[in-house]
């Protein structure tokens, strides 16, 4: 980070006053930091308070409005190492989408040849409206780099997904951005997510409720630490974003099966975190099965599917890294060490469906990280992004020894 020139782009929402934070962190830990406001952000926070901090003037305007000199956009844009824009409003972010270029902020984005992040702040329902949707998957595929927004109280009184990242997740993503190496680079990971269905016949299935955004996220996540990811992935509506990703669509545990044993001896690591079906009907029927009046469906008879983890645990190989998820309701610590040393991993992630927030179909998670020789982490309720990121910390830590 030390010597390292950043801009920090500020725009005008009530999230501004977090920026002041940001600001000195990154002033400690030894960068150049230029801030950059747009006109409405000055409502939430002085430019006196940030020049303070950045110990450099504040600019807005592309022409001083004390000297007259010109603020130069271009030479702004070239000046920059990184370029981070917290909080960026859905008004800014639909400026960038579009190429809107009548703000100071937006004319040094448009001439950037450095990479650019951007931290999301808004309300609830302006976050998942499909023309906010529209423009953060557009900013993706012009390479903005998106830093997750988290999930908790607004500034409207409601509670969910659209709070501005803390500063201090920020500079941890400033830091890993502006890394000379990635931790990860140059390993392959193979990650599953979501569920399995199974069929009963051509219409029925036997499934469960993961929606599997916590391995979509962490997907994300290992690719951002350098890693090429194999995302071995059951039914679901999620995409993917990083070009560093390669997704495989399978439907049943057999088809994940399959899967995740053909590409695991190329792989340096593994984690799977989806939840696969433990049975599957022993037989399907070809036709759908009708209802019929007064008569019951007695029996689907099933039988076990196969172990994933397991199977791996047996053809890990000297170097590899392996590791696997435990969903639990009861008996939680002791069923996750149970089954860490069962199926021969390096570390299990343990979450609990008692814990509110965390588990399936949300967009939080509370986990833990138990390590081979039993030494946990706890963490508590965050973003399912930011628990990933934990996780890739850990996997990352686990090779540099």
């Amino acid at each position: 980070m030390r010597g390292k020139k950043i801009i920090l782009g500020i725009s005008g929402g009530i999230a501004a006053y977090k920026s002041a934070l940001l600001v000195r962190l990154l002033v400690k830990a030894g960068a150049e930091v230029q801030v950059l406001m747009t006109p409405a952000a000055h409502d939430f926070v002085t430019p006196l308070t940030l020049s303070t901090l950045s110990k450099r003037p504040v600019l807005t305007q592309f022409r001083d409005g004390e000297t007259g000199s010109w603020n130069n956009h271009v030479e702004l844009g070239l000046w920059a190492d990184l370029i981070v824009i917290a909080p960026a409003t859905t008004d800014l972010l639909a400026k960038m989408a579009s190429g809107i270029c009548d703000t100071l902020l937006a004319a040094v984005y448009l001439s950037a040849r450095c990479p650019v992040a951007a931290a999301p702040a808004m309300d609830l329902d302006m976050y998942r409206h499909p023309s906010t949707r529209r423009n953060l998957d557009q900013l993706r595929k012009d390479g903005v780099l998106l830093i997750p927004p988290g999930t908790g109280e607004l500034a409207s009184g409601l509670h969910g997904e659209g709070r501005m990242a803390e500063p201090d997740g920020i500079f941890r993503f400033i830091e890993a951005t502006l890394s000379q190496r990635k931790r990860l680079e140059g390993k392959k990971v193979l990650v599953t997510a979501g569920p399995t269905y199974e069929p009963i016949d051509p219409v029925r299935f036997i499934g469960n409720h993961s929606s599997g955004k916590m391995g979509f996220a962490l997907a994300e996540a290992l690719a951002e630490e350098g890693a090429q990811v194999v995302l071995v992935c059951g039914p679901n509506s999620l995409g993917t974003h990083h070009p560093a990703i390669r997704r495989v669509d399978v439907t049943t545990a057999k088809e994940m099966y399959a899967a995740c044993t053909k590409v695991f001896p190329t792989c340096q690591a593994a984690i799977l975190s989806a939840a696969v079906a433990d049975y599957r009907p022993k037989k399907t029927a070809s036709q759908k099965i009708k209802k019929q009046a007064g008569k019951s469906l007695e029996q689907i008879e099933l039988e076990e599917t196969d172990d994933i983890l397991a199977e791996l645990g047996k053809r890990k190989k000297k170097g590899q890294v392996l590791a696997g998820f435990a969903l639990e309701t009861e008996n939680e610590m002791e069923n996750a060490k149970a089954k860490l040393k069962k199926k021969n991993l390096d570390f299990i992630v343990l979450n609990s469906l008692r814990d509110k927030g965390a588990g399936f179909r949300t967009d939080t998670n509370r986990i833990s990280i138990i390590s081979a020789n039993n030494k946990t982490r706890n963490f508590e309720l965050m973003p399912k992004p930011e628990a990933a990121r934990r996780i890739a910390e850990h996997l990352a830590g686990l090779f540099s020894k």
